[in-house]
């Protein structure tokens, strides 16, 4: 993962240089060498939003003008001169344009196609990275500033919002919001595409479509995150989870030349990407946000021409005859030479029976910014004694009045790093309770008091808080294989060495050979990060794995 985000530019160069490089004389005819010159005429509209035939210009003579398009108005976003160029990550992902370009004046550009481009950027080093980083860049920028085609109509009280801000957030698609709990003249709007309390949250999807209260899988549809799949071809590698693990593996497969799907059944980046900030992972001594870290992994792997379907996970893996074929949640199948499963572990949900009331409405299974806006200033209770409970505390501690940690055991020491441990005790605005256990949630709309029992004493206390945080233990999410694999007694993966002789019987394990470091009961499946039994529950041992599996399918492929 040497090359996992584009070089830090210098410290010259200022942000419009990063946002829109202008290539010199020398490097534009590498990419004239994969595109066609044209002429466009002034006025002439060469891309507009919704545009899925994604196309990038470099400015031979002219200009181009990028725009956002809005009903209350146009926004003009950049006016390109020669030697600038457009695009952003969209052109990585296939995904529709969120911006029109357009002719100023008559000008003359380079036109290139999205698979001319992925194979540029993957074997012209210098060209590459300069593209690479402006494509990152620009759709931040875009982000930063709402520059997109979406507006989310929500409220912080309803968990649906929650729900479609982190979808959006986590899939790097800008969007405004407009927030019902704080906004005095949407009266209009609501009544334009006739809106009711049930509906919310509402999603106007490129200016035009109205989607009430969506799924991940709708929006997913309506925003054109997925390109299509066809169902006959058998692919080299399946990989199924985008977390660290199935990023890693999506990178290594695909820069050594396999036929890699990627199939993930929310958003890229996994418990990891919901992490406020990474500190103990190699290469990155001030520390990374999760976000930015699986992001960047993200992009990297499309580069090198993984194909990555979001929103929709699998339903099923067929594994009594190869090559192997893993149902999607849609009901569409994939068949697959090999399969590499990192579909990892969610937080253990608290045994409380109004828990699913208060989800997203108070109760929160991550800490990233927009969970930490939605606490300043107030009482905060987080649950779970691992790194990524320690990692939440010290981020919202930033925001939050103060910060409750409560965990069942006696203390830190076994389940969590050191460095967060120090941070912790020398953070007055965090209080650490031992020996307690969540008992009981209260409030209307939202959550509005928390009872916990000291497991010492027996004694049960209560305290006004509005924001719950539950990052303890971790469940495998393997009940979609159905007795396909051998699993431990948790649930997770059994692989290579821990597979019993027995395990392998029951498989019928048809090979001379023992199973491989990482391979399950059937050969060519193979499990990586936190769905496997015995795995060390850290980004970096996740990466490794991704990576090993990668080296391991090629002999499997070459059996």
């Amino acid at each position: 993962m040497a090359d996992l985000a584009p070089a830090p530019p210098s410290a010259s160069e200022s942000g419009t240089d990063q946002l829109f490089p202008t290539l010199t004389e020398v490097q534009i005819p590498h990419v004239a060498a994969r595109g066609r010159r044209r002429h466009a005429s002034s006025g002439e509209v060469l891309a507009k939003p919704g545009d899925s035939d994604t196309r990038l210009f470099v400015v031979v003579a002219g200009r181009l003008e990028i725009a956002r398009l809005s009903p209350a108005g146009n926004a003009i976003v950049a006016i390109l001169t020669p030697g600038q160029f457009t695009g952003e990550a969209n052109m990585l992902s296939g995904r529709p344009s969120v911006v029109r370009i357009r002719a100023v004046e008559a000008s003359e550009v380079i036109e290139v196609d999205r698979d001319e481009l992925q194979d540029f950027v993957r074997t012209d080093n210098e060209v590459g990275e300069i593209f690479m980083r402006a494509f990152i860049l620009r759709r931040a920028e875009l982000i930063a500033r709402g520059f997109g085609d979406t507006v989310l109509v929500g409220s912080d009280y309803c968990s649906g919002t929650l729900r479609v801000k982190e979808f959006l957030t986590r899939n790097s698609h800008p969007y405004a919001y407009i927030n019902l709990d704080r906004a005095t003249d949407v009266q209009g709007l609501l009544d334009r595409f006739h809106i009711g309390p049930e509906d919310i949250p509402v999603l106007i999807c490129r200016g035009q479509q109205v989607l009430r209260n969506p799924s991940n899988q709708v929006i997913a549809g309506c925003l054109g995150f997925n390109p299509a799949i066809d169902e006959t071809k058998v692919r080299d590698l399946v990989i199924i989870g985008a977390g660290p693990a199935g990023l890693a593996a999506a990178v290594y497969g695909a820069s050594e030349g396999l036929d890699v799907l990627v199939l993930e059944s929310n958003s890229p980046g996994g418990q990891a990407g919901s992490s406020s900030k990474i500190e103990n992972y190699l290469g990155f001594p001030a520390g990374i946000s999760g976000q930015s870290l699986t992001g960047a992994a993200y992009a990297q792997a499309q580069k090198f021409g993984a194909q990555i379907i979001v929103a929709s996970g699998a339903k099923q893996l067929t594994c009594a005859r190869k090559p192997y074929a893993i149902e999607m949640d849609d009901g569409r199948r994939v068949p697959a030479h090999s399969i590499i499963i990192a579909t990892g572990a969610e937080y253990r949900k608290l045994a409380i029976d109004n828990l699913p009331r208060f989800e997203g409405a108070g109760v929160y299974y991550a800490a990233t910014f927009m969970e930490s806006q939605l606490c300043r200033d107030e009482e905060v209770f987080v649950v779970g004694g691992g790194n990524s409970a320690g990692q939440a505390a010290v981020f919202l501690a930033q925001n939050a009045k103060h910060v409750t940690i409560l965990v069942r055991s006696e203390g830190l020491a076994e389940t969590m790093s050191r460095y967060l441990i120090l941070r912790i005790e020398g953070n007055p605005a965090i209080t650490l309770q031992t020996c307690a256990e969540v008992v009981a949630l209260e409030g209307d709309r939202h959550l509005e008091k928390v009872s916990w029992r000291d497991n010492r004493s027996g004694a049960i206390s209560t305290r006004p808080v509005r924001h719950l945080f539950v990052m303890a233990g971790a469940v495998p999410n393997t009940r979609w294989l159905n007795g396909c694999l051998a699993l431990d007694s948790k649930g997770f993966i059994k692989t290579g060495a821990d597979l019993s002789t027995e395990d392998l019987a029951s498989a019928q394990w048809p090979l001379a050979r023992a199973p491989h470091l990482l391979e399950t009961t059937r050969p060519g499946v193979f499990a990586v990060g936190d769905v496997r039994g015995g795995n060390f529950k850290r980004v970096a041992p996740a990466v490794g794995e991704g990576s090993i599996a990668v080296a391991l399918v090629h002999g499997v492929l070459r059996e």
